[in-house]
């Protein structure tokens, strides 16, 4: 059994993961130097933590306005039949513009994060939501983001 596999990282398992998430293209030389290890040990933790499920990916951060896509929106979604709710996640993570579905406690079930091109689409983007599942929906546009992590 290991840290990782238990929930709790040592401090370098943590730098190592607090540096891939501000640099997910960061080197394992570039790595080695911030721990202090050797390459072939950096190397063998970031295997380690991917293998736990601690890292669990990589990706590009794109700028969302250069894109195409500048309107952000929060989605709340509240289902009109709960013995269907278990599988809006599932019916939406197919819906172009959807980027994410989160799970929360409240008079909603779902809120979700879209990214469309114009108000217009937004509104195309929700009735095609209301299509394929029967809920309804609140709408928050996003107007600027000061961070993100």
């Amino acid at each position: 059994e290991t840290p990782a596999s238990v929930g709790v990282l040592d401090d370098t398992d943590a730098l190592l993961v607090d540096s891939l998430e501000r640099d997910g293209r960061a080197t394992l030389s570039r790595l080695a130097e911030l721990t202090g290890l050797s390459v072939s040990a950096v190397q063998s933790r970031v295997r380690r933590l991917e293998e736990h499920g601690v890292i669990t990916g990589y990706k590009a951060i794109v700028d969302a306005e250069l894109r195409g896509l500048p309107l952000g929106a929060f989605v709340s979604v509240t289902p009109l039949d709960y013995s269907r709710e278990e599988q809006i996640p599932e019916v939406l993570s197919h819906v172009d513009g959807v980027t994410a579905c989160y799970s929360v406690a409240g008079s909603q079930s779902f809120i979700l994060r879209v990214r469309v091109a114009s108000p217009g689409k937004l509104e195309e983007l929700l009735n095609r939501i209301h299509r394929e599942v029967p809920v309804s929906t609140e709408s928050s546009v996003i107007l600027q983001t000061y961070f993100e992590r």
